[in-house]
């Protein structure tokens, strides 16, 4: 096919929103992340985008620096620059309990409507339980003060089938209890 100028068209393929597969892919998994948020959430995708982000960016300062490295490599492409938004790894590890932990949740999500820190770290725990490979969550639990790296394991009872349960433990929890 020739264009107006007479020279010939590059050949066009048939393309998604963002008309390339990298992003149309990382697009398509960012919105199954938020989907799944949403679900437990409400209808509120701009703030499942900020509680997933709040949460992994908390999450990635209290990680040794090659293991949050290394959970940034797991994320999709567009969840990954959420993640290391303001990331300034001459900090790493912060150290903070549980209770720290969800009060700086808290804090940082204050400017949305009214959401319980606590449930929103177990949504994105479940969420990361999900789609990261299981031997990293393991490694990036084992690096948590216990009481986080428990209700991270509570949050993934709304995931993993336990073997006593069969078929029933599929249902979701309203909240991971620690």
């Amino acid at each position: 096919m020739s264009s107006v100028s007479g020279k010939p068209e590059p050949e066009r393929r048939a393309t998604n929103a963002a008309g390339l597969d990298v992003f149309d892919k990382t697009l398509q998994t960012t919105h199954t992340w938020l989907d799944e948020l949403m679900d437990e959430l409400g209808p509120d995708r701009q703030l499942s985008w900020k509680v997933l982000s709040v949460v992994l960016q908390m999450l990635r300062d209290r990680l040794p620096l090659g293991l949050a490295m290394h959970l940034g490599a797991e994320l999709p492409l567009l969840v990954r620059g959420a993640y290391y938004d303001q990331f300034q790894p001459a900090k790493q590890p912060g150290d903070s309990d549980r209770d720290e932990f969800v009060a700086e949740v808290a804090d940082r999500l204050s400017d949305t409507r009214p959401i319980d820190a606590h449930d929103a770290i177990c949504l994105v725990f479940a969420t990361l339980s999900r789609h990261v490979s299981r031997g990293q969550v393991a490694k990036i639990q084992a690096t948590l003060p216990e009481k986080l790296r428990a209700m991270w394991r509570a949050a993934e009872e709304r995931v993993v089938v336990p073997p006593d349960r069969g078929a029933a433990g599929m249902g979701r929890t309203p909240r991971c209890v620690t």
